[in-house]
């Protein structure tokens, strides 16, 4: 198949969630695990609208995909002027499992860091470990890839998982052309260029 006939793949982070990372009070480990399952299961807040770059971008895509968290799939129809996506729980946000301090509290945010630090060196409580999340991130590469046969694809999903699949996509032969970061709403757009 050539280039021409597949992509390209646009991939963006989720809007600003109603629920604030940066806001109090400090919360303890426990605290923040269940901060974490609210975040997970909440929408976006309501006091924004979709960067006009990113919607010019998925305009007239063919298909629109998200993760299964709220948060992606209302990016993912905001951004599409109402386009109802296909929800994949393969593309949900790697987990935040945070490090066990009994005596420490801190905000959301900090959590947020310091949970992904020790994730990355292996770290688990009951969720998937670094190793898997790789994995899946190859396996939700490869459910980009066999989408985008003969067609644009546009992925809502989340900042950290974003990152886990650029690998995988350039084994795949695709390659970022447009890297918006990873801020929210940001964007990345991949063209097939093909292996090797």
């Amino acid at each position: 198949m050539s280039s021409k006939s597949r992509g390209p793949i646009i991939v963006s982070r989720h809007g600003r969630p109603a629920l604030d990372r940066t806001a109090g009070p400090k919360l303890s480990w426990q605290d923040y695990r269940n901060w974490w399952d609210q975040y997970e299961a909440g929408s976006l807040a309501k006091d924004q609208a979709p960067p006009e770059n990113l919607k010019s971008e998925v305009k007239d895509v063919d298909v629109v995909m998200s993760s299964g968290r709220p948060r992606a799939i209302e990016t993912a129809t905001w951004a599409t002027d109402g386009r109802t996506p296909k929800p994949n729980a393969i593309f949900n946000e790697a987990p935040l499992p945070p490090p066990r301090f009994k005596t420490k509290k801190y905000l959301p945010k900090t959590w947020n860091v310091l949970a992904r630090a020790y994730w990355l060196r292996g770290h688990t409580i009951d969720d998937e470990g670094v190793h898997e999340a790789r994995d899946r991130a190859k396996q939700a590469a490869q459910v980009l890839h066999e989408a985008a046969d003969g067609k644009s694809v546009y992925l809502a999903a989340h900042g950290w998982f974003n990152r886990m699949l650029r690998g995988p996509l350039k084994r795949l032969g695709w390659v970022c052309i447009y890297d918006g970061g990873d801020k929210y709403w940001s964007y990345r757009v991949y063209e097939y260029r093909g292996k090797g």
